[in-house]
């Protein structure tokens, strides 16, 4: 059920009709400001909040992009890995019946 909320980011206010929590869009809000601060006083300072909000808005799709690529490597790894796994298996399971196949009269 939308509800409306109201978040703080950049030293403006802004009401939202959303389904999310109020606690977890309040917790993307911090990330941003945090951001903001990060920027530091004079960046605070010298540009618009726009340019400000610009600025995190590149940092964060920056980090989406590191994350996706770390997660195309691990799952590149794991596949790598399970595949390497159901080989030695399989040649053990055939090994196995080879064995089994001997020993029977």
């Amino acid at each position: 059920m939308k509800r409306t909320v109201q978040i703080e980011i950049a030293g403006a206010r802004y009401r939202m009709s959303s389904d999310a929590d109020e606690n977890y869009l309040q917790r993307l809000a911090d990330i941003v400001n945090e951001r903001v601060r990060a920027l530091g006083p004079k960046a605070a300072r010298s540009a618009t909040p726009a340019q400000l909000l610009a600025v995190v808005a590149l940092g964060l799709a920056e980090d989406l992009e590191a994350s996706e690529r770390r997660l195309e490597r691990l799952e590149a790894k794991t596949r790598q890995v399970v595949g390497s796994a159901i080989r030695r298996i399989d040649q053990r399971l055939q090994a196995d019946a080879e064995l089994a196949q001997q020993i029977e009269p």
